[in-house]
């Protein structure tokens, strides 16, 4: 279907909220919360500087619903009103030239590091096969997808009183809900395993849960898998079936994503595995979402790989997704949705995305998942390295060495967790 819309368009959510233009901060794990998970001023020195980048709207990175699960030490966690003080300070900061700020609320069920807790929860106990650094989860009683669906709740009725505009409920990329979703992560057969239906009613739960607590006014987007690229994973059809149902949940925006912390389709969008028609129409998951979009009646998302203006503009107009969502490259120049609608520059160069790691990097990915795990790692570390400069005012650095980015990476995060565990 064709649109007139672009990226400096306006766009009216189904709650009836309006943001300014088709540009979003998609979420990128901060790591800057204190040893007691709350937020800090460098989550709003950070947000600050990219509200003023113009972008219509910033979806934070993972908000925890429980201390005790955390996708990483340095996650801020929301349980209680404790932290209230810094939500407000950093709702606040973001709040520059009619930008909204979105909380990504999350549970990263099997994904917790070992650091955070050895036996982590899940829809059954299959472990995460990645080397050494995630304990054997175990499955999930009905009292725990009870206290689950209470805590994504809670989570969103205390930042909509802090002063944030919307919420995302992340169920991709393997986390909690999408391994509710996956019949590789799910073996349960009771009602929240087995089909279709029953693997979607956690999620179906959690969006009938907040919404009840945020009232129908409020923004709730949803992050969801097109397909988890996995044999006998989350399908795209299956995808394609959660959308119907998620038609029927009253949502408002829908990003669509894929892949898992074994199947890292997010970081793939420049690589050689990427097939020719992908690497034409720039975003990844743009295929995919063009078939979701025919099903769905909420607006949609898509984030990863758009580099230049003509195809942003190009997928709003022939109806591929409504929003595209900008992150990486949003860590090295926080001005680019401005100079983007404005006329300023017109690509994305790719200094500002993940193929600048090609200096310096730790070699090519391999059969080896020893090497595709550090690599992963490597670039992670690189974009966290951004992001903490960013934080603390200082200028991005394009020409940070990956393989120093790692090495510090690996160090702050087992600082963190070790903080953490000693300020417990």
């Amino acid at each position: 279907m064709v649109s007139q819309a672009s990226i400096s368009s306006p766009l009216t959510l189904p709650c009836g909220s309006t943001i300014k233009n088709r540009l979003i901060k998609a979420a990128m794990t901060e790591g800057l919360a204190t040893a007691k998970d709350h937020a800090t001023p460098r989550h709003a020195a950070l947000y600050k500087r990219w509200a003023k980048g113009g972008a219509a709207v910033l979806i934070t990175g993972n908000v925890m619903v429980d201390k005790r699960y955390l996708e990483r030490a340095g996650n801020v966690v929301v349980e209680d009103e404790s932290g209230m003080r810094e939500l407000e300070a950093w709702a606040e900061a973001a709040h520059q030239e009619d930008c909204q700020l979105w909380a990504q609320i999350s549970h990263p069920g099997r994904q917790c590091p070992r650091m955070v807790n050895t036996t982590p929860l899940s829809a059954s106990d299959v472990q995460l096969n990645m080397i050494g650094n995630f304990g054997k989860p175990r499955a999930a009683t009905i009292e725990d997808i009870q206290d689950v669906v209470k805590r994504f709740a809670t989570t969103a009725g205390i930042l909509k009183q802090a002063g944030f505009d919307g919420v995302q409920i992340h169920s991709a990329h393997g986390y909690l809900l999408s391994q509710f979703l996956s019949p590789t992560t799910n073996h349960r057969s009771d009602q929240y395993g087995g089909s279709l239906e029953n693997r979607a009613r956690l999620l179906r739960e959690v969006i009938s849960a907040v919404r009840s607590e945020v009232g129908h006014d409020f923004p709730i987007a949803v992050k969801l898998n097109s397909s988890d690229f996995q044999k006998g994973g989350f399908s795209h059809d299956e995808s394609i079936q959660v959308v119907k149902w998620l038609n029927e949940d009253g949502i408002d925006l829908l990003e669509i994503s894929g892949g898992t912390y074994e199947q890292l389709e997010f970081f793939k969008q420049d690589d050689a595995d990427v097939r020719a028609s992908t690497k034409k129409r720039e975003a990844y998951f743009l295929e995919y979402a063009a078939a979701i979009k025919e099903v769905a009646t909420m607006p949609i998302m898509v984030t990863g790989g758009f580099r230049s203006t003509q195809a942003m503009n190009m997928a709003l107009t022939q109806g591929d997704c409504d929003v595209i969502g900008l992150a990486r490259p949003l860590c090295v120049n926080p001005e680019a949705p401005n100079q983007l609608i404005q006329g300023v520059i017109h690509q994305l160069s790719t200094e500002e995305g993940h193929l600048v790691l090609g200096k310096g990097w730790l070699g090519p990915n391999s059969r080896s998942r020893s090497i595709q795990a550090l690599n992963n790692q490597a670039q992670a570390g690189w974009y966290y390295g951004q992001i903490e400069r960013l934080a603390a005012s200082l200028e991005s650095k394009p020409d940070l060495s990956p393989k120093s980015a790692l090495f510090s990476h690996l160090g702050k995060d087992t600082r963190r967790a070790l903080r953490r565990k000693f300020a417990r």
